[in-house]
């Protein structure tokens, strides 16, 4: 077997679907691409979704025998990272503020790379970093 090239989903919990949409949605202008009642919300991130699951609707099993998605879920919070330029990053800290989201930290890595943290609504850890922080190239924060 050859190794995975590419993270297709990453998925994060939240109680509250209302406000981890207005977050994602809103504030970081991902694109909704689905919205099933109060069990998920889903996002497209360039090439890739960000999957929202409420985890006490996932506990329970799917009735649909078309869609045998196994139970799953997490309790507590969760981390994920988005990529961004260093231009990027600016902008992103601009419309975080502006969004009343607040910066946990924000500064370079010893390798030079800068990462930005907040929390998300579900108090889930978000951070954007700039690709070299793992030595990719910056390319892939454009999607």
């Amino acid at each position: 077997m050859r190794a995975p090239q590419h993270i297709l989903e990453t998925a994060l919990y939240a109680d509250d679907l209302d406000r981890a949409e207005q977050f994602y949605g809103g504030i970081l202008k991902l694109e909704k691409v689905s919205r099933v009642a109060d069990r998920h919300v889903f996002f497209r991130c360039g090439q890739a979704m960000l999957l929202i699951f409420n985890p006490a609707e996932t506990v329970k099993p799917s009735h649909n025998p078309d869609m045998p998605v196994p139970v799953h879920g997490a309790h507590g919070a969760g981390h994920m990272c988005f990529a961004a330029t260093g231009s990027q990053l600016d902008d992103i800290a601009t419309s975080l503020r502006q969004g009343g989201v607040a910066i946990e930290a924000d500064f370079q890595w010893p390798g030079g790379a800068r990462s930005i943290y907040v929390r998300d609504p579900a108090g889930n850890s978000i951070e954007f970093a700039e690709p070299r922080l793992w030595g990719f190239d910056e390319t892939i924060a454009n999607g």
